[in-house]
């Protein structure tokens, strides 16, 4: 696709589909150009570094986020669908977990969330600060909870990319897992029940913790004599 065809706009919607293929070792322009049918430089010329392509790809995905409308919707269910929508982001989009610790993401797609989540817990009732660390105490929440499937990800791909079989690798390293937790009491319990696969339900487990956290909120609230 020759220079004058390409659009900031088609550049970062492939290097999210390339992201999300490869992970954030697997972007490079060379790649990239060749999904789009252009030059590397071409590229360049657009989006003028990589680091500045992580950054605007990492604000776009930000976009896919509903916002709930607070004159229909009560605060605690506005934050549930945030909150859920925001994790099922991630984890379709793992690298930006891995980006947060190396670039600086924000931009209109996160500003537009970071502002309506901000309006949800203003509308239960906090106010100032206590709404920012509302926000904030969900977020790192959510944040942490992509962790997991983020780290299988990204491992998954490094696998993939050191030209082994992946998913023999991966057998192999789980087995070294459960060989280590095999000598705990407790972890070894759960290896030999059913419920010992945590992949088995982790929106079930994500939805605890949440569920966990606005009732805590919702007690503070009761007590602030709201």
């Amino acid at each position: 696709m020759p220079r004058d065809t390409l659009t900031r706009e088609q550049i970062v919607k492939t290097a999210i589909d390339l992201l999300d293929d490869e992970g954030l070792e697997g972007l490079n322009m060379r790649a990239l150009g060749k999904r789009l049918g252009s030059a590397a430089t071409a590229v360049y010329w657009h989006v003028g570094s990589k680091d500045n392509l992580i950054t605007l790809a990492g604000d776009e995905v930000w976009q896919q986020i509903a916002l709930p409308d607070l004159a229909t919707t009560d605060w605690r269910t506005a934050a549930t669908q945030m909150a859920t929508d925001l994790h099922a982001m991630l984890t379709r989009h793992s690298w930006l977990v891995q980006a947060f610790g190396s670039y600086m993401i924000f931009g209109p797609g996160k500003a537009r969330h970071d502002d309506h989540g901000l309006a949800i817990y203003e509308a239960a009732g906090f106010t100032g600060a206590q709404a920012d660390q509302a926000a904030a105490t969900v977020f790192t929440f959510i944040l942490g909870n992509a962790l997991v499937p983020a780290a299988a990800a990204s491992f998954t791909k490094k696998l993939g990319r050191d030209g082994g079989n992946a998913e023999a690798l991966m057998h192999e390293s789980m087995a070294k897992a459960h060989e280590i937790a095999a000598q705990f009491p407790r972890l070894r319990a759960r290896l030999d029940t059913a419920v010992a696969d945590y992949a088995t339900a982790p929106d079930n487990t994500f939805q605890f913790g949440l569920q966990a956290i606005l009732d805590g909120l919702e007690a503070q609230l009761i007590a602030f004599g709201h």
